[in-house]
């Protein structure tokens, strides 16, 4: 197939593209490079400069390519940053989609594949979470997720787009080979913040909260392998062939609290990783951990990097290597 991966220099979309590309299947990237890397792009993709929210470019891109499906990573991503900033996201991440979509439809695309999130269930009512549980966004990010997941509903109505939303919390890890992982500025996800205390980039970690309901007093939380997203992103991307549009959560079912991936990080780096413990954050619940049940049971999904040592040892080859990510960006 060829394939349309917006945010392919991002963290996921990079190594999406790696593993469609290693599959035999042409892809062009489609990214502004404002959070993505051009040198995380895969050597024999066809990358284009370009911005959702300017439609006569992707008008263009569209005349240019005749596209089997596309992969929709590109997005603003910070639950925080989105409840102080509300219009960045309603703004960039609704329009943006929604000029996706718009050119999607005129060309006829068939299949698309929405990276979503698990913030869409703010505090859910079961713990792993299933596709039943009530969606209720924790946060504008969140927010503008489902707004996405309800257009491709009506895409599927009024274009016959077949579609699949995948639901995740938190991508880890990085390409086995080292030579693309996560490199986000500022950094705010739990493992490469660790690992860079370990390189000596950061004193400490600290801990926000101690007491909550859990074995040893902090939150738990789900980590998925990159590589094993994208596994299940271009597993979707097949099964729409068979002309139904769906829904999956991913994750690992168990989750590891922030102290067993502190404990984990020192056993992998050698490196005691001091701590600090703060205050609770607003908002923060005690566990959050998604069910994968349904893709395994209907894609015989199942993920490869399902030990947290196997996920933190990726994520330590990259960053030991790349201590400054891609170099492309003032750290």
């Amino acid at each position: 197939m060829k394939v349309l991966v917006t945010g392919g220099a991002g963290y996921i979309g990079s190594h999406v593209t790696e593993l469609l590309i290693e599959r035999g299947h042409q892809v062009v990237v489609y990214d502004n490079l404002v959070a993505g890397h051009r040198a995380a792009v895969h050597p024999h993709a066809t990358f284009v400069h370009g911005d959702l929210l300017d439609q006569e470019q992707l008008t263009d891109l569209f005349a240019s390519h005749t596209f089997d499906g596309v992969m929709h990573f590109a997005s603003h991503i910070l639950v925080g940053e989105s409840m102080q900033n509300p219009w960045k996201y309603l703004r960039d991440n609704v329009a943006g989609t929604t000029n996706l979509l718009e050119a999607v439809a005129s060309a006829h695309v068939r299949r698309f594949i929405l990276s979503s999130t698990a913030n869409l269930f703010d505090k859910p009512q079961h713990i792993p979470i299933n596709e039943d549980e009530p969606l209720i966004p924790g946060s504008v990010y969140g927010e503008t997720k489902f707004i996405a997941e309800r257009m491709l509903m009506w895409m599927d109505k009024l274009y016959e787009l077949k579609y699949c939303c995948l639901r995740y919390f938190n991508a880890s890890g990085a390409h086995p080979k080292g030579h693309i992982g996560e490199d986000h500025y500022p950094e705010t996800h739990l493992i490469p913040i660790v690992l860079q205390v370990a390189l000596g980039q950061r004193d400490h970690l600290t801990i926000y909260g101690s007491d909550y309901n859990t074995p040893d007093g902090t939150c738990i939380r789900d980590y998925i392998h990159v590589l094993d997203l994208g596994e299940a992103h271009i597993m979707a991307l097949e099964a729409l062939a068979d002309g139904r549009s769906r829904v999956y959560n991913l994750g690992s079912g168990s989750g590891y609290s922030v102290l067993e991936v502190v404990e984990t990080a020192r056993a992998v780096t050698g490196h005691p990783i001091p701590l600090q413990y703060g205050q609770r954050r607003s908002g923060d619940v005690d566990v959050l951990v998604a069910d994968s049940s349904r893709i395994k049971q209907e894609l015989g999904w199942s993920p490869k990097y399902d030990h947290l040592q196997r996920i933190v040892e990726t994520a330590w080859n990259w960053h030991k290597n790349h201590p400054y990510g891609f170099g492309d960006r003032k750290k």
